[in-house]
């Protein structure tokens, strides 16, 4: 087989046979899924995926990166260019290539998400290697032939209760409507992420204002006009289900520089022209009126700032955004979340989930934050620490400041959608083992690790998301 029943699990037999204890009272919980990056027309259309290169290969950014980082180009992992020219069509030729290379992913998380991939989901249980790339694309595409395949059977198989999908406030939710009208009881939910008219260096942001001024008959040129289109898009996500915001700014900086001085700037920024400190000022604004209207509409906010994305401008030309080139950075959250908790951090109305991609701020900024403020709660370890190592250090170091009930509990964050079960046992094993110590180590009794392990498996994100 190519996963040990044990993977994870502590060393120590007495310690691991805990952790066994434990990941057998939630195993097979429910998945919550609160926040990714799938796409609802999956659910919407049900149709079949395409072959095992487009489904599990050229979407994933983590496999990109790493591939990229060895001289694989764009083009034969089957990357368009966006001047025109295409990239590979043959997922075959596709998957040989990833499979010559799959050494590369040793001890890292994508490779257990992969194995529990191939194992659980699709009954292969000989590595992939160049040797056995044939076999296991034939096995793979004839399981995406059969209708237990298809979005909303795979969605059923995994367990799954709820799935935010994240789209931008232009999206008309078309997919999530065809779902709402559908038979099918699969629950789809959208979250509402602005960045496409939040952020003025986002491509495109001048013709982004134009459409979300006509999506809602405000003028958008207007300040007044700008927040209260705004308001409307935020109401209409909550219609079809929406219950949360997510803000991907590259810090966390907020700001509260009055109704006056807000209109002066975003003037500034429909100008050509406006200056990068006017740029970020402007970020700064808009997280704190964000906050504002999630006070009105209950609307939870997630900000997952630190992220310098797409760092390689020439990939970026070439090829998009999401090709794997985002960067974490350093954060400074106490100083930067301060105009905002001033102004809304004991509102009883307001919860904030914070992300990070700065490990140091864990002990020192985070967990002290989330352990006095009572609007905040720390989301999980994310992104390039969305991994067995990362998990453990995340809880190694907020826990004994914030506890774990100011945690959000786990989301997967995810466009690989097959992988979703993967990272969630991941994420169950890591919890346990770190559960199974702190009771070998008399620090909690066994039954409290039972009851914690349910509620950062299953009952934290439901209550942190509204769900």
């Amino acid at each position: 087989m190519l996963l040990h029943e044990d993977r994870l699990f502590p060393a120590d037999p007495d310690t691991r046979a805990i952790a066994r204890r434990l990941f057998a009272e939630i195993t097979n919980l429910p998945l919550i899924c609160p926040h990714g990056h799938t796409d609802p027309a999956w659910f919407a259309d049900n149709e079949r995926f395409p072959d095992p290169a487009q489904l599990l290969i050229v979407p994933d950014h983590y496999v990109l990166r790493m591939l990229v980082s060895q001289g694989v180009d764009y083009p034969s992992l089957g990357i368009a260019g966006l001047d025109g020219k295409p990239g590979e069509t043959d997922g075959r030729k596709i998957w040989r290539l990833f499979a010559e290379h799959y050494h590369l992913f040793r001890s890292t998380p994508t490779r257990l998400w992969l194995d529990h991939t191939l194992q659980e989901l699709f009954g292969i249980d000989v590595p992939l290697s160049a040797a056995t790339a044939d076999a296991h694309y034939d096995q793979i595409s004839n399981c995406l032939t059969q209708d237990a395949f298809r979005p909303r059977a795979l969605f059923d198989r995994f367990g799954i209760e709820v799935i935010t999908t994240t789209e931008s406030p232009l999206d008309d939710l078309r997919h999530h409507k065809a779902i709402g009208d559908s038979e099918w009881d699969g629950r789809v939910i959208t979250a509402y992420r602005p960045d496409p008219v939040v952020d003025p260096e986002f491509e495109g942001f001048a013709d982004n204002l134009k459409k979300f001024g006509e999506l809602t008959d405000e003028d958008t040129g207007s300040w007044q006009g700008y927040l209260e289109a705004h308001r409307k898009r935020r109401a209409f996500f909550a219609s079809m289900g929406a219950t949360s915001t997510d803000h991907g700014h590259p810090t966390a900086r907020t700001t509260d520089i009055g109704e006056a001085a807000a209109e002066d700037l975003f003037a500034r920024i429909i100008r050509d022209g406006a200056s990068s400190d006017d740029k970020e000022l402007f970020r700064a604004q808009m997280l704190t009126e964000m906050a504002a209207m999630s006070c009105d509409d209950g609307l939870v906010m997630q900000i997952h700032a630190g992220s310098h994305r797409n760092h390689n401008k020439q990939v970026f030309d070439l090829y998009g955004r999401d090709r794997g080139f985002d960067i974490p950075t350093r954060t400074n959250y106490v100083a930067a979340l301060k105009p905002l908790l001033d102004r809304f951090g004991m509102d009883p109305r307001l919860s904030i989930i914070l992300f990070t991609l700065d490990e140091t701020a864990y002990s020192r900024e985070l967990a002290p934050l989330a352990g006095a403020y009572p609007c905040l709660k720390l989301g999980p370890a994310w992104w390039f620490f969305d991994s067995a190592d990362g998990m453990l250090r995340y809880r190694e170091q907020v826990t004994e400041t914030a506890g774990y009930y100011n945690t959000a509990g786990f989301n997967d964050d995810t466009r690989a959608f097959p992988s979703i079960p993967a990272r969630h046992d991941v994420a169950r094993r890591i919890d346990c083992a770190f559960l199974a110590r702190q009771v070998a180590e008399h620090r909690i009794r066994e039954d409290e690790a039972r009851e914690v392990a349910v509620d950062l498996t299953y009952g934290l994100a439901k209550k942190s998301y509204n769900l």
